[in-house]
């Protein structure tokens, strides 16, 4: 499967640049849509919150610390969940064109983790920007950021690529995966701090397999501490199951996928 998606290379890279293009071809904005979003989540929050939970964020020597500390975590979450959300329903979507044309099937997840991958560096440029209106420079530990995304991106298609062929033959995944992703939102310190929970909830929370990831995009966005390590090692080699698994599935699913599509 990898050395396919090496042949066809060219294919996934214009396949990512053409859905990029047809996305906003008759949007005025454009690009914009991309960061609109989870930019507005950010304000929202930031409007509703920042008066009960800013003074509760010791580290961040800036008025506008709780936007600050939001737009890290979402940084984060938008990647994760917005790839699992693409790959969910990814050869549901595409089931007509693995009926008509002949083409590595593996192709589809790498175009869906190329075009959020753009969008999430669309969304960091625009984060950076706004820190720096802020008055906020990213320390040196911003450095490890590529890294993180890395990660985020390969714990999210990993999942996503699981959760996707699952739902091609079980159709009740695609409506369970918005709810789990819902509830995890609220279950990741992204609009809180750990900090605010009794000890007890938050050894709890730590079990959350996100929260080595948003807390290390909070470490070396603002926090100028390098990331969680030991919490990123594990989670690593936990990826690195799942991706297995979920080759696995896909490969001997393939086949069948079309009919039941």
């Amino acid at each position: 499967m990898l050395q396919s998606a090496w042949t066809y290379r060219y294919f996934i890279w214009s396949s990512i640049k053409n859905e990029l293009r047809l996305r906003f071809v008759r949007s005025k904005l454009g690009a914009l849509w991309m960061i609109i979003h989870p930019l507005m989540q950010v304000l929202i929050f930031a409007t509703i919150l920042s008066e009960v939970l800013s003074a509760k964020l010791p580290g961040i020597d800036n008025k506008y610390a709780y936007a600050l500390y939001l737009m890290a975590g979402i940084l984060c979450w938008t990647l994760f969940a917005e790839t699992v959300s693409k790959c969910l329903n990814l050869f549901i979507d595409n089931g007509n064109l693995m009926k008509k044309m002949a083409f590595p099937r593996i192709c589809l997840p790498l175009i869906a983790g190329g075009t959020m991958l753009v969008n999430n560096i669309l969304l960091l440029l625009a984060i950076l920007a706004v820190f720096a209106v802020m008055g906020h420079l990213p320390p040196v530990t911003a450095l490890w950021l590529p890294l993180l995304v890395a990660l985020t991106l390969f714990f999210a298609m990993s999942i996503g690529l699981l959760l996707g062929v699952l739902n091609v033959f079980m159709r009740d995944i695609g409506q369970v995966v918005p709810v789990i992703l819902q509830a995890l939102f609220w279950l990741t310190p992204i609009v809180y701090s750990l900090t605010i929970l009794p000890p007890r909830l938050q050894e709890a929370f730590r079990l959350n397999p996100l929260f080595a990831l948003v807390t290390s995009y909070q470490n070396v966005l603002l926090f100028d501490r390098p990331p969680l390590w030991g919490d990123l090692l594990a989670l690593f080699g936990a990826c690195l199951l799942i991706a297995a698994i979920a080759l696995f599935v896909f490969r001997r699913a393939g086949p069948e996928m079309v009919d039941a599509l």
